[in-house]
């Protein structure tokens, strides 16, 4: 599984013009499944994302978790072309990217192990056409790939 965090100030995903999720201060999460990913890997990233210490103390350093925070929020979208392979051709092929029962299944593991972990999370709406916005805070981008991290 991969998950690009983006740490924001705000976040919304609509769908054909409603607003389907919406999060104040906290972080958006664009979540790409590969086949083969488990359930292991959702609640590992989950885990991650929670405790990451990527907003600032009282001495402006990066030093609080998502966990730690009055309010954690987070958004999560799913988003299959983060496995999207451009190194040839002027098309991307997205054949790494799982099938959409089983991403819909992970992501919305992921989603609900955030919840469990006590994250107020919203989410945007499988498979469809979403419009996302986000106020990118910092900027802080974390690219998180359940392949490459230490367990």
């Amino acid at each position: 599984m991969r998950v690009l965090l983006q740490r924001v100030s705000q976040a919304s995903v609509e769908v054909d013009g409603r607003v389907v999720g919406e999060i104040g201060s906290g972080v958006l999460l664009l979540v790409g499944v590969r086949e083969g990913d488990t359930a292991e890997e959702a609640e590992f990233l989950a885990r991650k994302v929670a405790n990451l210490r990527i907003f600032e103390d009282e001495q402006r350093k990066m030093n609080v978790s998502l966990l730690e925070r009055e309010q954690p929020a987070a958004l999560v979208v799913s988003q299959f072309t983060l496995y999207g392979d451009a190194r040839k051709g002027r098309r991307p092929s997205f054949i790494q990217a799982a099938a959409p029962a089983l991403a819909r299944r992970l992501i919305d593991d992921l989603a609900g192990r955030l919840r469990e972990l006590g994250v107020h999370t919203e989410a945007g709406e499988f498979g469809a056409h979403m419009m996302v916005s986000l106020v990118n805070d910092g900027p802080v981008t974390i690219w998180l790939d359940s392949s490459e991290l230490a367990r």
